[in-house]
């Protein structure tokens, strides 16, 4: 897949570190998300919806 990634701001400092595509969930509707530490393993494809409530689940464990 080729896409720019980028860390996500709730990835800990412990080495659980995810990254997403932001120009590819935008040009195709769907949020890629993968391992940092294995950028060429498997890629999770998530809804828009999907992400946000990942992304809400991230807040809630790290406040």
């Amino acid at each position: 897949m080729s896409a720019l990634w980028v860390k996500s701001t709730y990835s800990g400092g412990e080495g659980q570190c995810i990254e997403w595509s932001p120009s590819f969930a935008v040009a195709h509707g769907v949020v890629p998300v993968r391992d940092s530490k294995v950028p060429a393993g498997p890629v999770l494809m998530l809804s828009p919806q999907s992400w946000a409530s990942l992304v809400a689940l991230a807040r809630t464990a790290t406040h």
